[in-house]
């Protein structure tokens, strides 16, 4: 079993930044890639970035640019760096671990309006 826990959503303005941290523990190998998707309201959940156990990187087309995804392996936690925030990045943001199994987290709410 892995768990994963997702903090750092929260209400910021357009223009602002947040940085999301997902914490793994369980029977998690640093052999396994990671990622961060979202689903906003009304959408289906779609990849916002992921990160393979050697650090190679993917971006959703409307985040790349102004999010930045990386990994701990010592602390067993990846981040997502989000800046320059829109209103259309509004959503649940959740974790992924691309292990034998899949895992998500239960999910962290991003709010982004004035």
């Amino acid at each position: 079993q892995v768990q994963l826990v997702e903090s750092g959503g929260g209400l910021v303005q357009p223009g602002g930044s947040l940085r999301l941290s997902c914490a793994a523990s369980g029977s998690i190998s640093n052999l396994y890639g990671m990622g961060w998707y979202r689903q906003g309201p009304g959408k289906q959940r779609e990849l916002v970035a992921d990160i393979s156990n050697r650090g190679s990187t993917a971006y959703g087309d409307s985040v790349k640019g102004r999010f930045t995804i990386s990994r701990d392996n010592a602390k067993n936690t990846v981040y997502l760096q989000m800046n320059s925030l829109k209103p259309e990045d509004t959503a649940v943001y959740y974790c992924r671990y691309r292990g034998p199994m899949d895992y998500w987290g239960g999910g962290t709410q991003v709010t982004v309006s004035s």
